[in-house]
């Protein structure tokens, strides 16, 4: 389907606003569904080269209202493992072919869904559980080869930072500042790499507006809306998406 178009027009305008309000009030851990629901439509490789400037306008927008309250020990270990992470997402992503992203994004979709039915079932439980430094920095590698072929490195994080106990707004806002710093590095290697063009650019100037919509409805929901409500319709599209991405890279 073409770039430049009404209809992605209409599926990114929602997507991008669904992942303000992820990223702005709930911790981001499922920001990356906006690409897999765009990458049904576009090319792996178009539906994260448009959204990851929108991904760092939302965690500009909305890193002042969680300014120094989050965990900088947590968030430095993620970030430091996100750096290597990166790089070998970055060397993923130049080896890979579409099908093989759209593989790797529905299968992450797939199991993200999968590891919270089975924390809801009581299959998996973190109760009480405190990850040390290396389990933190084993995470953050995940999280940014995750981050970078897909933008789905907000569950892995979540995984690791549920492990320390935080309060949920210390939890939100570490998790805000450690997407700035690894998307601040990916924008570098996406750049350098090529990955950009002038047609995502310019949709991407083009849904501004709707990016920072989500981000003023994601801080505002943090404090009003149910996690469990927010979650459920989520869990809903990732499993679908997820199934049809895995489909279409198979047949």
């Amino acid at each position: 389907m073409e770039l430049l178009s009404w209809p992605v027009f209409a599926l990114a305008a929602p997507a991008v606003v669904f992942a303000g309000i992820s990223k702005g009030g709930f911790g981001s851990g499922v920001a990356f569904a906006s690409a897999s629901i765009l990458a049904l439509v576009l090319e792996p490789v178009v539906a994260i080269a448009l959204m990851l400037p929108l991904l760092m306008l939302i965690d500009c927008a909305s890193l002042p209202a969680f300014w120094r309250k989050w965990d900088w020990r947590a968030a430095r270990v993620l970030i430091w493992g996100g750096l290597p992470g990166t790089l070998m997402g970055a060397i993923f992503f130049a080896w890979a072919d579409p099908d093989a992203l759209r593989l790797l994004i529905g299968v992450v979709a797939l199991s993200f869904v999968a590891w919270q039915a089975a924390q809801h079932f009581r299959l998996i439980t973190l109760a009480g559980t405190r990850f040390g430094a290396r389990t933190g920095f084993f995470a953050g590698v995940l999280l940014g080869f995750t981050s970078f072929v897909s933008h789905a490195g907000g569950p892995v994080a979540a995984v690791y930072l549920l492990g320390q106990g935080l309060s949920k707004t210390v939890f939100q806002a570490t998790t805000v500042l450690t997407f700035w710093a690894v998307n601040v590095f990916k924008m570098a290697l996406y750049a350098g790499m090529g990955i950009f063009s002038a047609e995502s650019l310019t949709l991407g100037t083009a849904l501004v507006p709707f990016a920072l919509l989500g981000t003023w409805l994601g801080v505002k929901a943090h404090h009003l809306v149910s996690d469990r409500v927010f979650f459920g319709v989520t869990y809903v599209a990732l499993t679908l998406t997820g199934t049809k991405l895995i489909w279409d890279a198979v047949t």
